[in-house]
């Protein structure tokens, strides 16, 4: 594989019919601190972290205002502010954090607008691309959690409504009110629940944003078979696996590393075969 991999080769997708980026991102949850909290243990590491991403052609970063709470989105800004113009920032509110490794669901109208608010001034950006909402809150009707981000939306402070962690009855539900364009759900080799989700993204052209992506799946027999074979690592097998899975995914790995972020990139070069694509699928 070459020696400095671009997500261009991964090919590119549509969000939301007007936005397109290569398939595959980043998540900017693990250049904060330990428990997601706090400030990273190196600064500048997680500042060249995502400088090394942009570099390397990715032109999706995927961040909320809950990991830190608020030092991810301060983390882009001050690496990578002024943006360049492909660059699509995406973030998520509806989470808050009372503790490291603690989230709460704050569905409340009067949160998310504060949320949002709040991102634009990190992120300082006049208009949010994708704006999502993190996870519906059981004390919170779905549709006034949602009916605020259409709100927001048409004030001009989001450009387009995802929502993360939803069943499809809770997108359907969702629909109504404001026209979703993805959907980010938890999502791995090992953990295929939302797969129904997925379906239903590949129907209607919405992106999926698996979160987890690489988790439980590094042990797997036909994902260590596909490492031998390719001379690569689990976690590029398991991202070349998702990129082949599904048109509509658009894998965002995090990392707080730029040796690990161009190990993630380079996963685009990997070329699984059928035989290799279906042992992942159906094999473990």
């Amino acid at each position: 594989m070459s020696a400095q991999p671009n997500a261009a080769a991964a090919g590119t997708i549509d969000i939301g019919g007007d936005l397109t980026v290569n398939r595959l991102g980043f998540g900017a949850m693990r250049i904060t601190g330990s428990g997601i909290w706090g400030a990273p243990p190196d600064h500048d590491r997680a500042i060249a972290t995502l400088r090394t991403v942009v570099e390397l052609g990715v032109n999706f970063i995927d961040t909320a205002d809950s990991y830190g709470p608020e030092v991810s989105e301060n983390l882009i800004a001050e690496a990578l502010y002024p943006y360049p113009d492909d660059l699509v920032i995406a973030t998520k509110g509806g989470l808050v954090r009372p503790g490291p490794n603690r989230w709460d669901a704050a569905g409340r109208p009067e949160h998310l607008r504060e949320a949002c608010e709040g991102s634009l001034r990190r992120l300082r950006l006049d208009q949010i691309p994708l704006y999502q909402f993190h996870r519906p809150d059981p004390a919170v009707p779905l549709a006034e959690s949602v009916g605020a981000i259409a709100e927001l939306k048409a004030e001009g402070k989001i450009r387009h409504v995802g929502l993360s962690n939803v069943s499809e009855t809770q997108l359907r539900e969702a629909e109504k009110i404001t026209p979703i364009v993805s959907i980010q759900n938890r999502y791995n080799v090992g953990d295929r629940r939302s797969q129904p989700v997925v379906d239903l993204c590949e129907q209607e052209q919405l992106v999926f944003l698996p979160w987890a992506p690489v988790m439980e799946g590094n042990q797997h027999a036909a994902v260590l078979a596909a490492a031998e074979n390719h001379g690569v690592t689990p976690h590029q097998i398991i991202l070349a696996w998702l990129l082949a899975v599904s048109p509509q995914m658009l894998p965002i790995p995090g990392t707080g590393s730029p040796e690990h972020a161009v190990e993630n990139v380079a996963a685009v070069a990997v070329d699984l075969t059928a035989e290799e694509l279906a042992a992942v699928s159906y094999g473990g």
